[in-house]
């Protein structure tokens, strides 16, 4: 990955992590299915009346829009309002890069070499170490329904990943906001369900600045934001080189759970941490194959100016060249 790629999958990786102390504010002021159903909301309006058609077949966009935004985003919720706390949620759901992985292996034909599976098995046990400490560290892994409902919203997140880049939409922004339509009835409907009405209509009717702000930014930091960048990394390289860097979202989730909310983060945490960045460094750096692209597009630059009667320079290689190397075909 390009340097700019790195830095906006750790940009992405940041902001979801603290969007789970930021969930746990909401759900504070929203039932959960509510709060989802309002954040999908709020980021599909108005920005759907002034980005035109997704350019894509409407069956991914109501793939995407009910795989992430109902069945994961619904999970995850429920699960944490049920007793998950936020920065073990957070470390929980990065199982998801494992089930990426699973499902790219069985829809796209990716086959990970043997180092991006070693860096995927050393970011796993670090997710369950600090799994571990932070279960000990709470008196108990919390209530097993809460934590199945979390694993569960992994494997829909996994799936959602290998749809969006089946569909390859050209624009992943106007494709996060159609995709953000899809959620808000459904979701509603299953909260007048099973959370009734009185208690939707005393959540909006008692709306505060915090819960306010906390539907802001999980709408448009975590939502549109958020998946629009990771759909575009996706849509750049495969699942299995741009999913690890999920594994950074426990990261920035615990330590801002720890300066927030006051969730603890021992030695035994630390060291997790550190086996989830070893994780993503074998899973997602391949210098022999960035030196090879480099090579190529400065022999190709030195080539075209001799032929021009310039002096020969060194460029810098471009994405395009840089995929091309990486994927063994044109661009």
């Amino acid at each position: 990955m390009p340097p700019r790629h790195l830095a906006l999958a750790v940009a992405v990786a940041a902001v979801w992590g603290v969007n789970f102390v930021v969930i746990d504010i909401g759900l504070a002021h929203f039932p959960p299915l509510l709060f989802s159903a309002l954040r999908f909301t709020v980021a599909a309006v108005p920005a759907v009346f002034f980005v035109g058609r997704p350019r894509v077949p409407w069956r991914w966009v109501l793939a995407v829009g009910v795989v992430l935004g109902v069945v994961k985003f619904g999970l995850l919720f429920i699960g944490m309002h049920a007793g998950m706390p936020a920065g073990l949620s957070s470390l929980v759901l990065q199982s998801q890069a494992v089930f990426t992985a699973a499902f790219a292996a069985l829809l796209l034909g990716e086959r990970p070499g043997r180092r991006r599976l070693v860096g995927l098995g050393v970011g796993v046990a670090g997710i369950v170490l600090a799994a571990f400490d932070q279960g000990s560290a709470g008196g108990g892994s919390g209530p097993m329904r809460a934590f199945a409902l979390v694993v569960a919203a992994a494997v829909a997140w996994g799936l959602s990943n290998v749809l969006t880049r089946k569909a390859a939409p050209p624009d992943l922004f106007r494709w996060m906001v159609w995709v953000s339509v899809v959620p808000p009835l459904p979701l509603l409907g299953l909260s007048l369900l099973f959370e009734g009405r009185a208690a939707d209509l005393a959540a909006l009717r008692s709306l505060s600045p915090g819960g306010v702000g906390a539907l802001l930014y999980v709408a448009w930091g975590a939502t549109l934001f958020g998946f629009g960048a990771w759909g575009y990394l996706m849509r750049h390289h495969e699942a299995t080189v741009v999913a690890p860097f999920s594994l950074l979202v426990p990261v920035f989730g615990m330590s801002s759970s720890w300066l927030l909310l006051g969730e603890p983060v021992t030695p035994v945490a630390g060291a997790a941490a550190l086996l989830v960045i070893a994780g993503i460094g074998l899973s997602s750096v391949t210098p022999g194959r960035f030196r090879r692209a480099r090579t190529a597009a400065a022999t190709a630059g030195a080539d075209a100016d001799v032929h021009a009667g310039a002096p020969a320079r060194t460029p810098r290689p471009s994405v395009a060249a840089a995929a091309a190397a990486r994927s063994g075909r044109p661009d």
